[in-house]
């Protein structure tokens, strides 16, 4: 409150108004100004800057992804070709066993330790006749 003649109390007199039932309103009105043009490059600029990054982290992680894919892959066909060479291994193993018996019975014998066994060269004679 201003300060009227020595007192606070008092209330200074106002302009009396021309017209009381005409009440002038201001109303402030701000208008958004666009960007200026190097300032939307450089927001576009980031923006790319930004999404070329994501795109590189994106695919170097599908990458390593593939990558880890195949390595299981390889190893589930290491660990199946494992499985089939433990089952082939036994079969010779038993083959093996079979061997002096099926040759026993096709009538194959033994020899001795001290025998010695030739074998003639086919085709070819020791005599020189040829």
């Amino acid at each position: 409150m201003a300060y009227t003649r020595g007192n606070l109390a008092v209330q200074p007199k106002r302009k009396k108004e021309v017209n009381p039932l005409y009440r002038e309103k201001t109303k402030v009105v701000t208008r958004r100004t666009g960007l200026p043009m190097q300032e939307k490059l450089l927001y576009m600029l980031t923006l790319g800057v930004f999404v070329l990054v994501a795109a590189t982290l994106i695919w170097r992680y599908v990458q390593i992804y593939d990558l880890n894919k195949q390595a299981q892959d390889l190893e589930r066909v290491i660990s199946a070709s494992k499985k089939e060479i433990a089952v082939y291994q036994m079969e010779k193993q038993t083959l093996e066993q079979q061997i002096p018996e099926k040759a026993k019975q096709m009538g194959f014998v033994e020899p001795d330790e001290d025998a010695t066994i030739y074998v003639p060269l086919s085709g070819k004679t020791t005599d020189g006749d040829n």
